[in-house]
């Protein structure tokens, strides 16, 4: 099955999310954070799949690390990456708010102020990108989500994507010029297009270096950048607190312009600077990382492409 079609088995249940709901309004934060030190057990015990793509990054972070090492720092990311659900069904219901600060406010606010085009927005499982989205409003521009019918649901609920007054919006990429065409209308209204760049939705992958091994990465979000002539902002979240998070949307990359014919080895280029980032990310908040897929498979991941 392409990796475009495949859908990834969801951890947890409606029976397991009820009751980390109804520990959150009986003993707050603290309280649902407390169980998952055990239902993560049973995830680091059951879920091999889960575990096996969670140490291929591991091992790369930690290198040198024992086996045991190893299987406590996936515990410690199983439980940061429940930390991170509970937070978000908090913020859905109204249980408790985040403070959420932006680094690099000022620096994109010019940007957009000195355009009247949009810019692309790339980011990653890492963090909490849900709640980070909600941050941009203050940017008072729409902000259209690149995001596959089966992994709408959740990101509705946590963005209120329905809601009459969101100014989040999704595009599907299952048929690729009609979302290419949505993408650069709403580049060209002025408005933030945000893809993620750790995952591809189709062949449009090239090879970069992460963690000091070959990965393959999409480009999707450079190519759209590149014919918009719009730069790419790098959004990245970190939990710092119980209700903190810190926003980073400082690192700016430009697009690549020039002869078509060493066009691709500049959006190449751009892809391998959005890993080193994503690599500086990794050493700072090496337990925020949820990318839960072995990057670092090509052979596999190439075939799963194809």
């Amino acid at each position: 099955m392409p990796a475009t079609q495949e859908v990834v088995k969801k951890r947890g249940n409606r029976l397991g999310f009820w009751i980390f709901g109804a520990s959150l309004k009986l003993f707050g934060l603290s309280g649902a954070y407390g169980l998952l030190y055990f239902v993560s057990l049973y995830y680091l015990a059951f879920d091999k799949t889960a575990v096996s793509s969670c140490m291929a990054y591991t091992k790369r972070r930690f290198k040198g690390a024992g086996t045991f090492r190893q299987i406590l720092f996936v515990y410690r990311i199983l439980i940061n990456q429940g930390k991170n659900l509970i937070d978000r069904h908090a913020a859905i219901a109204g249980v408790c708010k985040f403070d959420v600060q932006i680094y690099g406010y000022d620096k994109i606010r010019a940007v957009l102020d000195d355009t009247r085009k949009g810019i692309v927005l790339v980011t990653a499982h890492v963090g909490n990108w849900q709640i980070a989205m909600t941050a941009l409003e203050r940017f008072g521009r729409t902000v259209y989500l690149l995001m596959r019918p089966e992994d709408n649901d959740a990101v509705r609920r946590a963005l209120k994507v329905d809601s009459g007054d969101s100014r989040i919006r999704i595009i599907a990429p299952e048929k690729f010029l009609d979302s290419v065409v949505e993408m650069m209308q709403a580049i060209s209204e002025g408005n933030i297009v945000s893809i993620m760049g750790d995952r591809s939705y189709g062949n449009n992958i090239v090879e970069a270096v992460l963690l000091g091994e070959k990965v393959h990465l999409p480009y999707s979000a450079f190519m759209i950048a590149a014919a918009a002539q719009c730069p790419v902002v790098v959004l990245l979240s970190t939990k710092v607190s119980s209700k903190k998070y810190l926003v980073d949307i400082s690192n700016i990359i430009m697009p690549p312009a020039g002869p078509r014919g060493k066009k691709h080895e500049r959006i190449k280029g751009c892809v391998q600077e959005f890993a080193s980032i994503l690599e500086a990310y990794a050493c700072r908040s090496p337990f925020q990382w949820y990318v839960f897929s072995d990057l670092w498979n090509i052979k596999k991941n190439s075939a799963a492409e194809k």
